[in-house]
């Protein structure tokens, strides 16, 4: 990583399979696409939210990160490591359910102060202060993170109604050295 990498966090997720290994897969995997993982926050299982309720619980974490790549670059990256471990991102093909069942999820939810949209994308995360899931583990890293414009992550989380099971469930994924 040269001195000008950004510092972000990303979020993961998975219900289908092995979720822990498949979180611990996704970070071991991101390195090689130019994402160095610097923490990673608890194992939390979580209900399902969105469209699609009738789904096995989630488990979810969130990592602090630093690359040098492009927000749409890392996009791209955290697709690759999804197809890598075997994630359907074909949205024609009919085993494809938005919201559906995952063996895993990566989603870029910040990148320090930038922000960038895009057809594909979009920094800070659109869904980020709505929810629970993401919020606790990303507060677990940094009690202080706040959105680009100002808006407190911390705030957010105190305001969303306590409708979304949200439970501890394992120690931090390991980070490679």
């Amino acid at each position: 990583m040269s001195a000008a990498a950004v510092t972000g966090h990303l979020g993961l997720g998975s219900n289908v399979g092995d979720r822990a290994a498949a979180l611990q897969a996704a970070v071991d995997a991101l390195a090689a696409h130019g994402v160095r993982v610097l923490a990673s926050s608890s194992l939390y299982e979580t209900d399902p939210v969105g469209e699609v309720l009738d789904q096995p619980a989630f488990l979810n974490a969130c990592v602090a990160i630093a690359t040098d790549l492009v927000p749409e670059a890392l996009l791209d990256a955290a697709k690759a490591v999804e197809r890598g471990l075997g994630r359907e991102t074909d949205t024609t093909a009919a085993a494809y359910l938005r919201h559906g069942p995952r063996s895993i999820d990566v989603d870029v939810l910040l990148l320090g102060a930038r922000e960038h949209r895009s057809a594909r994308l979009q920094v800070p995360h659109p869904a980020l202060l709505q929810r629970r899931f993401v919020l606790i583990p990303l507060l677990e890293l940094d009690l202080g993170l706040a959105t680009p414009a100002g808006g407190s992550l911390a705030g957010a989380l105190a305001a969303l109604p306590v409708t979304e099971g949200v439970r501890r469930a394992g120690p931090p994924l390991r980070v490679p050295a």
